[in-house]
């Protein structure tokens, strides 16, 4: 196989000259931190995903932080999450005092499920964050039963999932919030940040006051179009607020997402048309339920006997290809593994897939000839029995 001339990356954002322009408007107005943008953003995201209430903040992390927080979670109680996720929701709750509690994921879906979930349940439980993996939707109505039943609150880990929707709805209705990451390989991007999204009126309250100094005004009000110099702590907070300059970034990502979604379901498509007869490379399964799936990522599981995951990463690269790795699973990190060497032996699914999960590159502004390019170098590396 001839090597490709210019590297393929993994993700790449697509950042077009009209956002380029409003970002240097927004330098000009002198108004760069938290204000109009920001304001307008939290109201966009609302309506696109039917929320009533979108805060944005730093990071979809710090929004995570922020929840722990405000539900006064902290050293006795458990929060049950999965392992095969990334880092920042398991290092939040261990940094509360609290214990993660890891549910095992489906094998195909890479999901946690009621199934999953139910013998992690103790009285000490007092969160339940489900994450929607790659931009598929879990199955939040049976979640959410299982839950009420034992009157825990769960919150959508939504970090992979705007635009995805869930038997006719955007992800994110019916638990007690979601959170968003608008990271530099997300669907949208604001350079670095997130939003929070509840129809909870006091969590939103405390959400808005933790995430800018415990103040009960945030750096800009709708109406005043600042903020009252009166403005009083009421509770000690944190400094997590967006700025204007990434807001208005997130606002022009936002009218395009659903085209930006568009062609990642496109070139998704043609990924699963081209790779179905590739014994090696195992696609994942996808949920029975409706949804619409956001392909923030094309997941595959390298199941060679000749060659494992790491080892094809590196053939990609040296084919001009880069692949990602999302995720290994967090029991599996240097601190938990240390500190809690006995929870993966509950988890087999995850474990399982921890070693052979592969995203493959999707992003929007690929074309067809370079899914063509990534399926061919997948070829030539299984057909060359390469180590």
């Amino acid at each position: 196989m001839k090597k490709r001339a210019e590297f393929l990356p993994f993700s790449r954002p697509s950042i077009d000259e009209a956002t380029i322009t409003a970002v240097g408007d927004v330098l000009r107005s002198g108004w760069i931190t938290t204000g109009p943008n920001c304001a307008a953003f939290e109201q966009e995201i609302c309506d696109y995903t039917g929320s009533r209430h979108g805060i944005a903040l730093s990071s979809a992390t710090a929004g995570m932080h922020l929840l722990l927080r405000a539900l006064k979670i902290g050293p006795g109680d458990e929060v049950i999450t999965p392992s095969l996720t990334w880092v920042s929701t398991v290092n939040l709750i261990t940094l509360s005092g609290a214990t993660p509690v890891f549910a095992d994921v489906d094998r195909e879906t890479l999901m946690i499920t009621p199934e999953t979930i139910a013998p992690c349940i103790t009285a000490r439980t007092k969160l339940i964050i489900p994450v929607h993996y790659a931009g598929a939707a879990a199955d939040m109505d049976a979640i959410l039963a299982l839950a009420k039943q034992h009157n825990i609150p769960v919150v959508e880990d939504a970090a992979h999932a705007l635009g995805t929707a869930y038997k006719g709805h955007h992800i994110g209705q019916k638990s007690l919030a979601a959170i968003y990451s608008f990271h530099p390989i997300k669907n949208i991007t604001t350079g670095e940040g997130g939003m929070f999204t509840t129809a909870d009126d006091e969590l939103a309250t405390k959400i808005k006051q933790l995430k800018f100094h415990g103040l009960g005004v945030d750096a800009f009000d709708r109406n005043t179009q600042g903020r009252s110099p009166q403005a009083e702590v009421l509770t000690p907070g944190f400094k997590y607020n967006m700025s204007d300059i990434a807001a208005v970034i997130g606002r022009h990502q936002l009218a395009q997402l659903d085209s930006f979604n568009q062609r990642r379901t496109e070139l998704a498509r043609r990924y699963l048309e081209l790779l179905q007869d590739i014994d090696e490379v195992l696609q994942l399964g996808q949920p029975d339920y409706q949804f619409i799936h956001a392909w923030h990522l094309f997941i595959v599981r390298i199941v060679s006997d000749r060659l494992d995951r790491d080892g094809f990463i590196e053939e990609m690269k040296k084919r001009n290809i880069g692949v990602g790795l999302h995720f290994r699973a967090a029991h599996g990190q240097k601190y938990y593994r240390e500190k809690m060497p006995e929870v993966g032996v509950g988890l087999p699914n995850t474990n399982w897939n921890s070693d052979r999960i592969c995203p493959l590159p999707l992003f929007p502004a690929m074309r067809d000839e370079d899914v063509d390019d990534v399926v061919a170098a997948i070829k030539d590396i299984f057909s060359r029995g390469d180590k």
